[in-house]
């Protein structure tokens, strides 16, 4: 008998998800656990599983349709099975199909990523741009599309896409002609008028942070302490690990060490690793630190799991690959969703501090400065040294100020003497 295979729920807000590509075709065969379709939320690109082994029966769905959550999409079945898709399909929403303009004119590729929370900043396969891939002047490439023409100097305004709804594809832009390379150049002595006003429609991505963090500053009552973390140790150990794991093609990173020192501090402050359950407070058990990674016109967050319970190489090899995921457009909902705890870290741009709003449904999130060597007072002289601050932004239902101020000296104790990271 023919099994149904239904739009999937990834994460508690998701209400709807646009189908973007079918991995496996009419008359594929199909193993539980293989990758059948490709899906864009709110938050992202993710790919699907079939739940059965069987035939793809039936696609229930085309390829750019936005369909709800539960909807059915394929019948996987045995080979030459009939499928009524009547009865299949009974009672449940009616999918959105996609304007005439993007349906797939050719065979897609894989899709471009979306994201929720703060910032953090490895490309891969080829994707098939979504609405987040559209460039100034209603240009739609795919992100390896963007790279390859970004190295090759060549202007993406100038090429006809023969991907779905007239996309830049990877193909286009390795056949471009000559005259496509370099952009165009800056004319300093002739300006010219002004460019007229440019109305550009958010993106799934951009509207989804926008309902989630106005719901979070409406509904949460934050408050915010800030410390600062003397980074010489940190860096000092940084330097020496990183010469070891030269060998081995591996380099941690600052942020790798505050994934660490974080996780371990909320041992010794379950409420903050926690979230506002009715009238109680529920503290997880497991600590699980969401990173805030930056993609195109947007951020998501990657989720490293257990993270007091991994060494730093092992945390640092995670959250490097799923950075890259959500960049390249093939993150899966392991990737994205279950954090316990965020961190939000602007130190690459040279931010000296700030603070990010919590991401629901969590307590708190930790906003990270940029590790400066600055002029510091010492034992009475003034001398040279690494200082960087953070500031946590915590809900006061579910904490108060002082166990705020007590979590960020628990997390100096491990930053201050990262010896204690690798034990």
């Amino acid at each position: 008998m023919a099994e149904i295979i239904s739009m999937p729920k990834l994460g508690f807000d998701m209400a709807e998800g646009t189908l973007v590509r079918w991995v496996k075709k009419e008359g594929d065969k199909v193993e539980k656990g293989e990758l059948l379709a490709e899906i864009e939320t709110d938050k992202a690109t993710v790919e699907v599983e079939s739940q059965y082994s069987g035939v793809v029966l039936k696609h229930l769905v085309a390829e750019g349709a936005s369909v709800p959550v539960s909807q059915p999409i394929a019948a996987v079945g045995e080979a030459g099975e009939t499928v009524d898709v009547a009865a299949l399909t009974a009672g449940a929403p009616a999918a959105e199909e996609a304007p005439a303009a993007e349906a797939p004119s050719a065979p897609a590729e894989a899709p471009a990523a979306e994201a929720p929370a703060q910032a953090a900043p490895a490309p891969a396969p080829e994707a098939a741009a979504s609405s987040n891939s559209q460039l100034p002047g209603g240009v739609r490439a795919s992100p390896l599309a963007r790279r390859i023409a970004e190295e090759r100097g060549i202007n993406l305004q100038s090429l006809r896409g023969s991907g779905p709804g007239g996309r830049i594809v990877k193909r286009d832009v390795e056949t471009a002609h000559p005259g496509a390379a370099g952009l165009p150049g800056l004319q300093l002595a002739e300006l010219g008028p002004p460019p007229a006003d440019k109305r550009i429609p958010l993106s799934k991505l951009r509207a989804a942070i926008g309902r989630r963090m106005v719901q979070s500053r409406q509904q949460v009552p934050h408050f915010y302490v800030t410390h600062e973390y003397d980074m010489g140790p940190i860096m000092d150990a940084r330097t020496q690990a990183n010469r070891l794991l030269e060998g081995a093609g591996e380099k941690l990173s600052v942020n790798d060490f505050i994934v660490k020192a974080a996780a371990l501090a909320l041992r010794q402050f379950p409420n903050l690793n926690a979230k506002l359950d009715d009238d109680a407070v529920l503290q997880f058990g497991q600590v699980n630190i969401g990173v805030a990674v930056a993609v195109e016109n947007g951020l998501l967050v990657v989720v490293c799991r257990d993270a007091d319970r991994k060494p730093l190489r092992q945390i640092s090899q995670e959250v490097r690959e799923m950075a890259a995921r959500v960049r390249s457009g093939k993150v899966s909902p392991e990737d994205i969703e279950g954090s316990t705890f965020s961190l939000s870290n602007l130190g690459m741009y040279d931010v000296y501090d700030f603070t990010a709003i919590i991401n629901p449904p969590e307590a708190a999130i930790l906003a990270l400065g940029s590790a400066q060597e600055q002029a510091v007072v010492k034992d009475g002289q003034i001398t040279a040294g690494w200082r960087m601050r953070a500031t946590i932004s915590v809900d006061h239902r579910v904490s108060d100020g002082a166990e705020a101020a007590q979590y960020m000296q628990a997390l100096a104790t491990y930053i201050e003497n990262p010896v204690a990271l690798l034990l």
